[in-house]
Order: structure tokens, then sequence, then C-alpha cells
């Protein structure tokens, strides 16, 4: 008897490669997890929780909640995380970094998350906070996320994200070090990785390739990229190293004062991303949000999914 595969990597391993999108009929439909930020204030927040039970019908695996630069936002999204706990049908995955913190301040919001029902961290290395150009790893503090990542495994059994950059992390020496890095944090005990996001998938899977000739085999789920705003998304891309297809820009092109039309192409652009990517035994995706929930209402209802009540 032929055994499903059990993990994204190993469906690329065994299953076909193919670059055209399928039918969509063919193919079902995706499993999909959301990230969302904390709000910065009562109106943001508003548009937050109006996002969250938007999309909460779909039933997503999780949902994650962002950690700003230098723990910037460790309060919200502590506030955040609890709310989905105690608020919603959700599974919520809190962003926990190494920067600007000790080991036992961060271990401390660590044991918070697991005393008020939280079992998912998404574990980072983190941004430089504000001012600063480089990361510096705090003297007392966790200096990467492998390090970080031992430290969780240590407080309690929790499941561990960790992030992925299938074009290489901005700082990393070079892409054989990026992936040296990405391997030992895998190594540590994380129990899969999200990665940055991309355009091409030609660049995903390639990675994945790269992966499995070093001994990876956990789960990598892409990340994806909505387009609600180009201009924001390639400002955003030359700072975290996605890099940004001619082919992207001349759908965009012309559409600056167009948003039913732009929201029309990204629904579009993000759907055949995720359909090529399953016709390659790819099943899970993580849908970076920005806090709105109809571009990605669209698209997931594209790929399938659908509201629980209804199905």
């Amino acid at each position: 008897m032929d055994h499903a595969p059990k993990n994204t990597l190993e469906r690329w391993l065994t299953g076909p490669r193919i670059g055209t999108l399928p039918s969509p009929s063919s193919l079902p439909a995706p499993k999909l997890s959301f990230e969302f930020f904390p709000p910065k204030n009562e109106k943001l927040e508003a548009e937050l929780w109006s996002c969250i039970r938007r999309l909460e019908p779909l039933g997503p695996r999780f949902v994650s909640v962002t950690y700003g630069a230098g723990g910037s936002t460790r309060a919200r999204t502590h506030d955040t995380v609890t709310r989905l706990v105690q608020d919603t049908s959700l599974t919520p995955a809190a962003h926990l970094t190494c920067v600007g913190a000790t080991r036992e301040e961060v271990d401390e919001v660590a044991r918070e998350y697991w005393a008020a029902g939280v079992r998912h961290i998404v574990a980072l290395r983190g941004d430089p906070p504000a001012g600063a150009s480089q990361y510096t790893p705090h003297p007392g503090g966790y200096a990467q996320a492998e390090d970080l990542v031992r430290g969780l495994r240590r407080i309690a059994d929790f499941d561990i994200s960790v992030g992925a950059y299938p074009e290489t992390h901005p700082a990393a020496l070079s892409a054989d070090a990026d992936l040296d890095f990405f391997k030992r944090k895998m190594d540590a005990g994380a129990n899969r990785a999200i990665t940055q996001y991309f355009f091409d998938t030609d660049v995903y899977l390639r990675f994945l390739d790269r992966c499995l000739a070093a001994g990876i085999t956990l789960p990598i789920v892409p990340g994806i990229m909505p387009v609600s705003n180009f201009a924001s998304v390639k400002r955003f891309s030359a700072m975290c190293g996605a890099s940004v297809p001619s082919w992207l820009e001349k759908l965009f092109e012309g559409l600056e004062d167009d948003e039913a039309t732009r929201r029309m192409v990204a629904a579009t652009v993000a759907a055949e991303q995720v359909r090529i990517l399953q016709a390659n035994g790819v099943d899970e995706f993580h849908f970076y949000t920005l806090n709105r929930s109809d571009l990605t209402y669209a698209i997931a209802h594209i790929l399938g999914a659908r509201p629980a009540a209804a199905a």
C-alpha cells in the first residue's frame, strides 16, 4: 500500500514538478494560516478584530501575531494573543524574538503565554530596534533564533515555528551560510518553518531542493503576500530581500488609482501562486493579511476554502 508523504518536502521530493496552473476543480482546498499584527490604537484595534472575525469561519490551522522590533509591541502582542485564546475558536501563535531582552525576560514572556493557554510560538531572531543599523545580541539574551528554540524547549512543550528565507536573509554572509543557520534552527527543536514571502514559485521550489540536499525534512510552509499596494510591497521587499519580478510590476502598471482592479489582479496572482505550488505537492500556506480581510478572504474563496457552517 502506498503511504501519503508526511510533509511538503517529501511531497516535493516524490511528486511531479509542474509549472502551469492546474484546473481549480482538480485540487482540494489547501490548509491555510493567517498573520496579523497588534494594533496601535482603538481604531486599528477595531479594524483588526473585524479582520479576525471575517477570517475565523474559514477555520485556519493557526493565526500568528507579530512582535515589533526590539519587543516594541510586547504588551499589545500579548493582549491580542490572549484575547484570541479567550474569545475565538482560533489557535493563536505568538511571535517571540531575541532582541532587547535577557534570557530571563524572554523566558518569562514564554511562561506567560503558556499560562494563558498559548501553545504555539513563532521563534525569531527579530529585527534591530529603531535607530539601529544592524542586529546586536543582548549581552544577557538569546543570541540567535536557534538559541531561543532551545530555550523554549526547556520551558514547555511548545509547538515552535521558525522563519525561512528562500532568497536568503538580507544579513546573511552567503546563501550557504543562511541555509546552515536555518538547519540549526530546525535541528534545535523547531516543528516547522514559515517562509518570507516570494512571488516566483520557482524560488520556493528551488529552496526546497536545497533544504533536502542539506538534510532538512521538516515542513516548510510558504508565506504568501497578497499585493494590495504594489508601491509599498516593492519598498518593503527591497528591505527584506524578496525579489519583485518585472512581470509583477507590469501587471500593476497604471493601477495606482484603481483599487478595484488592483484587488482583482492581486487575488489572481496569489491564487495562481498557490495553485502551482499545490500541483507540485504543497498543501499548506501562510497568508500575510496586513490586518485586511477582504483580499485574503477572496483568495481563500478562489482556492476552495469555505466558512465552516457552509461546509
